[in-house]
């Protein structure tokens, strides 16, 4: 592809909208434009290298027994309702009307789509497992679109579905899924973690996500260097410390006058913030709870809410006097089961001997109180936000901390919406069972940008060969130049490598750092000072090298290096 006739409007200046470097480049790239906000419209180089993670997914999942469809991105209200997430999705759906005034939702996924066609198709075991995906565009009205495409309101995503007969059949979906996704992101180029998350909306017992490891990733990981636990932080758990051996002393009220928070009442009191007993309010639709956490930890709400498996917001301050009559910054579990509070615990609490809590009195904090024979709690959890530094729960090594930009979720359903679908099928002893399900999703334009965020510099992109828009950029710096760069275009395409060869009349500076910005694997310049010694000089992006190979073995070098670093793609 000649550069003159391509469509690359790249920009100089860095948008003032943009915040993450995949969303800055992105844009300077000529890759993206945005129609609306978190709305973007993909330009011919991000559609080259959208088609190229397409291809790899696409063969990908074939591999792993899928079969491809296209399900409707408009859904009819009534499957939502029956699987009850019409309202759970609750604004970021977007939801419209036909001209009959029946509701309808834009896809934000297909779990409720996918098992209402199924279930009246598959009727049989004989019929199972069934792998069934597709690759379509998915709409979700998030309350704060951001960082380009990476969180956007309109994105490309795959979403494949496994029904089975049984929780073996299950396991064997999502190993083979589980396998899939790692060839998948392999084959990408990216430095990834699959690990242990929390199911969300989606639903179901037990997931993994896959993260592209990137510094601006939203995603905090917890991970084991150890034995190779990987979890985020909404689902990472630590070992507990060792009960504190020390004897039981007495109750005594201490003045803490001002002195409402953490730091305060531990600096005031001189001790570490690991003696304290932090305790929080909340509410659910029918009481108030309270939530007793160590002063060093913090409350992991994800956790919180799949333990109470209902709605719940934090309790105001007012809410918390008026109700309770506690003055907040000095309240304390002891007592709170006579006002009728239900009480949760985080797995720490359990640990700790003459700790410090509020004594439900302004400015004043009780010292050594104990569980049991001070207060007592209704339920025990792993409820903290898990951090590094703590020890794994599976080997005791310390935790590691990265950040990653999730690209790909996967997730054990079970019967959740075959159940609420009635979609069943007749088992071999003649009974009508609901379907063990599984569904598997990648971003696919979220790769796209992740692969940006893992890969970039001050000068611009760095793809990684296999999805790179083209695997080589000609430049030739001179008219001189020019027959030996056509000659070397005209050979590389006919042997089947991806050149853009920039032919334009511009500086050499300008045509450099428009390579650089747009990240082309390999840049083969043709200059006045190679080309007189039969050669040319080759620049590799991800890496920086430079070589200069021979003129007459140009096409050979070029397939090496391409058999080289993308073996499957070559």
């Amino acid at each position: 592809m000649r550069y003159s006739q391509y469509y690359i409007p790249t920009l100089r200046e860095v948008p003032s909208e943009a915040e993450l470097d995949s969303h800055k480049l992105m844009l300077r790239a000529g890759m993206i434009r945005k129609a609306a906000a978190g709305i973007y419209s993909f330009l011919p180089l991000a559609q080259r290298v959208l088609k190229k993670i397409i291809r790899i997914v696409e063969e990908e999942m074939d591999r792993a027994g899928g079969m491809q469809v296209l399900l409707p991105i408009v859904q009819p209200a009534e499957i939502w309702h029956q699987t009850g997430r019409w309202d759970v999705y609750g604004d970021e759906m977007f939801r419209l009307q036909d001209r009959h005034g029946r509701d309808f939702c834009l896809g934000p996924t297909h779990e409720e789509m996918i098992t209402t066609l199924l279930k009246n198709e598959v009727r049989s075991y004989r019929d199972l497992p069934l792998r069934i995906y597709q690759i379509q565009n998915k709409y979700r009205d998030e309350i704060r679109p951001r960082f380009g495409v990476m969180r956007a309101r309109e994105f490309i995503m795959k979403d494949l579905y496994s029904f089975d007969r049984d929780e073996e059949g299950l396991n064997r979906s999502y190993e083979a899924m589980y396998e899939a996704y790692t060839r998948i992101f392999t084959r990408c180029g990216l430095k990834f973690r699959a690990v242990e998350a929390d199911s969300g909306a989606i639903g179901g017992e037990v997931s993994h996500e896959f993260m592209v490891l990137a510094p601006a990733g939203e995603a905090v990981i917890l991970y084991c260097e150890g034995c190779n636990y990987a979890a985020n932080d909404e689902k990472a758990t630590a070992a507990l410390p060792e009960t504190a051996a020390e004897p039981l002393l007495a109750v005594e009220k201490v003045a803490t006058p001002n002195q409402a928070t953490v730091a305060e009442v531990t600096a005031f009191l001189k001790v570490a913030p690991e003696k304290l007993i932090k305790t929080l309010f909340y509410k659910t639709e029918s009481e108030f709870i309270a939530v007793l956490v160590r002063g060093d930890d913090d409350l992991n709400e994800i956790k919180l809410g799949n333990l109470l498996n209902q709605p719940y917001w934090l309790a105001a301050p007012e809410e918390i006097a008026e109700k309770l009559g506690l003055p907040v910054g000095y309240v304390g579990p002891v007592g709170l089961k006579e006002k009728g509070v239900k009480v949760f615990a985080d797995l720490r609490i359990q640990t700790m001997k003459n700790a410090i809590c509020g004594a439900n009195e302004q400015d004043f904090h009780l010292r050594h109180v104990n569980l049991e024979r001070d207060f007592t709690v209704d339920t025990f959890a792993d409820l903290r936000l898990a951090k590094a530094g703590d020890a794994c729960v599976h080997c005791g090594q310390p935790l590691q901390e990265t950040r990653g930009v999730e690209v790909g979720h996967i997730f054990k359903l079970g019967t959740k919406y075959s159940s609420a679908l009635n979609a069943t099928f007749r088992d071999e002893d003649g009974v009508e069972k609901p379907f063990i399900m599984g569904c598997y999703g990648i971003g696919i334009s979220r790769i796209m940008a992740a692969a940006i965020e893992q890969n970039n510099d001050e000068n611009g992109i760095k793809w990684p060969l296999p999805i790179a828009p083209f695997q080589v950029i000609i430049l030739a710096l001179g008219e001189e130049q020019k027959a030996a760069a056509e000659q070397i275009y005209r050979e590389l395409t006919a042997a089947g490598v991806e050149v853009l060869y920039d032919d334009r009349d511009e500086r050499p500076g300008v045509k450099f750092k428009d390579a650089d910005l747009i990240g082309i694997p390999l840049r083969l310049t043709v200059g006045p000072k190679s080309l007189a010694q039969g050669e040319v000089e080759v620049k590799v992006r991800m890496t920086g090298e430079d070589f200069r190979w021979p003129l007459a073995e140009i096409t050979a070098r070029v397939l090496a290096y391409i058999k080289e670093h993308d073996p499957v793609g070559a």
